[in-house]
């Protein structure tokens, strides 16, 4: 469903992606693993085609995104739902407004139409009675719920999540794996997620990639990830300080 084939990625003199190949097969979970600046977020934007390569080839679906113009990549767009490290909630919207967002931009349904698909939605991850409450009225928890409950608005073919488990604590942040693989079977969605959350990953995935001096140094189930003879895999899934990967400022 979506082939990532020797992309580079380059920010003036920063090179974070350096020649990334990884195959993502439809209905399947794929976890990128990686330090912090390592380029994951880097490459969940060029999935969706938010950034071009400066060299190599993103394919969804057999478009080949940097061949598309602007309208083009919209349309692939919407076989995307997105949850987001913050959630990236609007403040100034009721809880609804911002789950029925994308619906409001791309339908012409009416907002009594759009409130009861959000209302549906937010059930679907667990909320209930929330819909016309404000963001800043919920906990880290409910908000990444919501966020949850937009990116599955529009019935997408792929859910991509940033860092999904972040700032959570750790029963909320198992509550929200339940979520992402509860989304996958009920939507039968290809699900492609960011983390350096091993716990997560070990959880959500079908296979478990790490992005490491900007490419994939290996690929393979959780098992297989968990039992790699690479000792920079190894010191990642193990959060070990000791090891090849150097430690910034010791």
């Amino acid at each position: 469903m979506i082939n990532i084939i020797d992309v580079h990625k380059s920010f003036g003199a920063k090179q974070l992606l350096r020649g990334v190949n990884l195959s993502i097969n439809k209905g399947e979970s794929v976890v990128v693993i990686g330090g912090s600046g390592s380029g994951k977020s880097v490459l969940l934007k060029h999935i969706i085609g938010l950034l071009k390569p400066d060299k190599g080839t993103v394919i969804v679906d057999e478009s080949k995104l940097s061949g598309l113009n602007e309208n083009e990549l919209n349309e692939i767009r919407k076989k995307f739902g997105m949850l987001f490290q913050s959630a990236a909630l609007f403040d100034s919207m009721h809880v609804w407004e911002n789950v029925g967002f994308g619906l409001k931009q791309h339908t012409r349904l009416t907002d009594a139409e759009i409130k009861k698909i959000a209302i549906r939605k937010l059930k679907m991850v667990g909320l209930v009675g929330v819909e016309d409450v404000m963001p800043s009225e919920l906990s880290g928890g409910m908000r990444k719920r919501v966020g949850l409950a937009r990116a599955i608005a529009m019935e997408p073919d792929i859910l991509l999540y940033d860092e999904p488990t972040t700032g959570l604590d750790p029963i909320m942040a198992d509550a929200i794996n339940d979520l992402i693989i509860d989304m996958r079977i009920t939507l039968n969605v290809t699900s492609v997620a960011i983390t350096h959350d091993m716990k997560s990953a070990y959880k959500i995935a079908d296979k478990i990639a790490m992005l490491y001096n900007g490419v994939i140094i290996g690929a393979g189930t959780p098992e297989e990830i968990r039992n790699s003879p690479d000792p920079v895999i190894q010191q990642f899934i193990t959060g070990s300080a000791t090891g090849p990967i150097r430690v910034e400022g010791i």
